[in-house]
């Protein structure tokens, strides 16, 4: 939740850069609303339950103690060409900035 609420509190940064932010989780769709009203989310957290293709396509699914998706970050451009892949420690909150810098990048802005 820690990294929900970090892509929260930058979500201006991103909009400023035109980018779109989206969570994806292992949830059923109540759960993922849920969670998502009580954070106050200012982008969709969206459910991938229960076939969990997108999980399985990206290469993040955890079976550990049960099936959830790994905390991970992508960029995907507007063509669907993944851009950029962040699998941070599960332990750290993940900087923004990093995602940030990747996307001026692309863009082609300092």
């Amino acid at each position: 939740m820690a990294n929900l609420s970090a892509r929260k509190a930058e979500y201006s940064r991103f909009q400023e850069l035109n980018v779109q932010n989206l969570g994806i989780g292992a949830g059923n769709p109540f759960s993922q609303k849920t969670l998502a009203d009580s954070l106050k989310l200012p982008y969709p957290l969206l459910s991938d339950f229960p076939d969990l293709k997108v999980i399985k396509s990206f290469g993040v699914l955890s079976q550990a103690r049960q099936i959830t998706a790994r905390r991970s970050f992508f960029l995907v451009d507007k063509e669907g060409i993944v851009r950029g892949k962040w699998l941070p420690d599960e332990s750290l909150v993940f900087p923004s900035e990093t995602v940030l810098e990747a996307v001026r990048a692309i863009a082609g802005k300092p």
